[in-house]
């Protein structure tokens, strides 16, 4: 079966947004017994930073499991998935808008809420597949360096963060039915994406940070307590809620 120009452009963003998570996973946990050894060094090197040297500490307390949590979610997930839930969203119907073929999509001889619907489980599916695909490859990655964790426990944490940036997805999915220009739409939600995450690193703000909801504590809880049911049941309403915002104004919205 031949795939058409955009089914071949999501799978390849999707295969180097696997890639680039992969990459970064697997050096990190190869990095562990180094970082291990050296977390002393590094306490004091944060110590002007609270918030960094409270991360180390929790490392340190927590061994290999904390440390794939922080290298994997905190850090990899919630940068390169930030980037890509924007960037796979933005694009859905104001990039049709900007190239001059929404008329075109609107065309299509189904309704305008399956050709949104499909829209947004594909873009979906490109931000949390990879996340899912990587966190498979942990047990085998920590055996290379004697260390043991349980795959269903990382896999509940990957649950936690594909919720989470499920929303961001959402957000700007919900702002690419209103606009027609996806750079700009991409740019202030990754602007307030950073913000958010500038919030966190100063404690006397870090409270009001939404990484706050995917931070290395929360990903230790969930790890070790199973699912906050309530926060998941919050982001799946958020999600929700955006997704029928989106269709509400996908319906009306003329090219």
């Amino acid at each position: 079966m031949k795939l058409n120009r955009q089914t071949r452009s999501a799978l390849f963003a999707m295969l180097g947004y696997t890639a680039a998570l992969q990459l970064m996973l697997s050096a990190a946990i190869l990095y562990w017994p180094a970082f291990r050894e050296n977390t002393g060094a590094l306490k004091v090197l944060a110590g002007p930073i609270p918030m960094l040297k409270d991360m180390i500490v929790q490392l340190e307390d927590k061994g290999s499991v904390a440390y794939v949590l922080s290298q994997h979610f905190f850090k990899g997930c919630n940068v390169l998935g930030v980037a890509a839930a924007t960037l796979f969203a933005v694009g859905a119907v104001a990039g049709e808008a900007h190239r001059g073929t929404l008329e075109i999509f609107l065309m299509r001889p189904v309704t305008r809420r399956r050709l949104l619907t499909e829209r947004f489980v594909s873009g979906a599916l490109q931000v949390i597949v990879p996340i899912f695909l990587t966190t498979l490859t942990i047990p085998l990655l920590l055996a290379r360096v004697d260390e043991v964790g349980s795959l269903g426990r990382y896999l509940l944490a990957g649950v936690h963060q594909s919720l989470f940036l499920l929303c961001l997805y959402a957000l700007a999915f919900f702002l690419s039915t209103m606009g027609r220009t996806p750079l700009k739409l991409a740019f202030g939600v990754l602007i307030f994406a950073i913000f958010n995450f500038s919030m966190y690193m100063v404690k006397t703000v870090t409270h009001y940070s939404l990484f706050r909801l995917a931070d290395i504590q929360t990903f230790l809880d969930v790890y070790e307590k199973g699912p906050n049911w309530g926060l998941w049941a919050i982001f799946a309403g958020t999600i929700a809620l955006l997704f029928g915002a989106s269709l509400f104004v996908f319906e009306r919205r003329v090219p």
